[in-house]
């Protein structure tokens, strides 16, 4: 039954061997999982593996690297159709209250009529909701539901409401998102479709030799050769090695799900060009805390102030994100759509900014649109207008900066 899960895997392109293949078979032939001993809802079990625990034996035993569980993730998922999966919400909403039956699509008049809610007032309402709220509703204005005009649900519209229970982003206008949702990586194999980015970023570098004296220095040798009287005088000198240092930010999931293909190109080009590289990932604003796997974003956090403290400011900081998002996110504590940030964005920006006085924020939005969103013209002002486009010639003006 497995082999084809196997050619599954394969025809994935991940770099799974028969070696590995067999070593799983090995496992479940031993008991490393056991068979069901009974279901979920109490009755006997039919001596199937949980497919819970296969999955992570199987992970475990075929995928060597983490850059690689995304694409496992995908596979397993293609091979076991039907598997159920798992929902995680901070507080229990009723799945038939967010049913979709419909989307709602309104012309740009009706949704001029809709009123927005400031902030306070939103989260009120929110909260008035469920103590109020006992069955599912669709259409309304009120309720927490789908496809109407309401402040909170899904697949409707809202000019500033919370989404709940929708697979990604229609309008882009959410203030705060209830799903606790799982980012990838991104992936730093991803073949360059074009040398210009990695031409682009060359400009950057700065060599310097450091370190033991490995490499012959062939113009110093024959000027000593010369001046000793033929007698051969050999002299070394460091290997020259790129001294720049680059600290890498970079904003992950929700809208940035659009721009994974050319950010995931600019993140294999940086890691090629600058060995000095630290990179971190945020999502839509920085605040108190980022972290390096997003599988693990809430269990191992780097605080922001460790990070200002541990590199120099010789260190080039690089964002990179489309910041569009509500104002509030930025501007807000509590605005972050995972948590309730104590600061407000704007504040570790600054700190950040002011802490690594080079950096440049790249946008991978189209630059025609940044003056239609709100936040994208606050976040310029936060980084003193130093944002780029994800264009050939943003880098290139962004490295020129950079390199001052």
């Amino acid at each position: 039954m497995l082999i084809d899960f196997f050619y599954t895997l394969r025809s994935a392109k991940l770099p799974v061997s028969v070696k590995e293949y067999l070593m799983l078979l090995e496992a479940l032939q031993v008991g490393v999982v056991g068979p069901n001993s009974g279901k979920r809802d109490g009755s006997a079990g039919d001596g199937a593996y949980k497919i819970d625990d296969f999955y992570y034996l199987s992970r475990t035993v075929l995928v060597k690297d983490e850059k690689h569980y995304d694409k496992f993730d995908r596979a397993f998922a293609s091979y076991f159709k039907g598997v159920e999966m798992i929902a995680d919400f901070t507080r229990d909403i009723p799945l038939e209250w967010l049913r979709k039956n419909l989307e709602l699509e309104l012309s740009a008049e009706d949704k001029e009529k809709i009123e927005k809610m400031g902030w306070d007032e939103l989260m009120e309402t929110l909260k008035k909701r469920f103590e109020e709220q006992k069955e599912r509703h669709e259409g309304g204005s009120k309720w927490i539901g789908t496809g109407g005009t309401s402040p909170f649900g899904a697949n409707g519209f809202n000019p500033q409401g919370i989404r709940i229970g929708q697979e990604k982003s229609r309008n882009k206008s959410a203030v705060k998102v209830w799903d606790q949702r799982a980012y990838k990586d991104y992936d730093d194999t991803q073949e360059l479709g074009t040398r210009n980015i990695k031409v682009a970023l060359r400009r950057l570098r700065k060599f310097a030799r450091l370190g033991n004296e490995e490499e012959l220095d062939l113009a110093d040798t024959i000027k000593s050769t010369a001046a000793n009287a033929g007698w051969l005088d050999i002299k070394m000198v460091p290997e020259r090695h790129n001294n720049v240092k680059v600290l890498l930010l970079m904003d992950v999931g929700g809208t940035m799900d659009e721009h994974i293909h050319r950010v995931e190109e600019m993140f294999s080009a940086v890691k090629a060009e600058f060995k000095h590289l630290e990179f971190y990932y945020f999502h839509n604003c920085v605040y108190d805390f980022m972290w390096k796997n997003n599988r693990r974003r809430f269990s191992e956090k780097f605080p922001t102030w460790d990070i200002i403290r541990k590199y120099n400011k010789d260190y080039k900081l690089i964002f990179v994100g489309d910041a569009t998002m509500s104002p509030y996110e930025i501007l807000q504590s509590g605005g972050s759509v995972e948590y309730n940030n104590e600061e407000a964005g704007a504040e570790w920006l600054q700190r950040l900014t002011n802490a690594f006085p080079k950096f440049a924020w790249i946008n991978p939005e189209p630059q025609g649109v940044w003056q239609y969103r709100q936040s994208v013209s606050i976040i310029q002002q936060l980084v003193s207008q130093r944002m780029y486009p994800l264009t050939i010639r943003g880098l290139e003006e962004a490295i020129r900066l950079l390199s001052k």
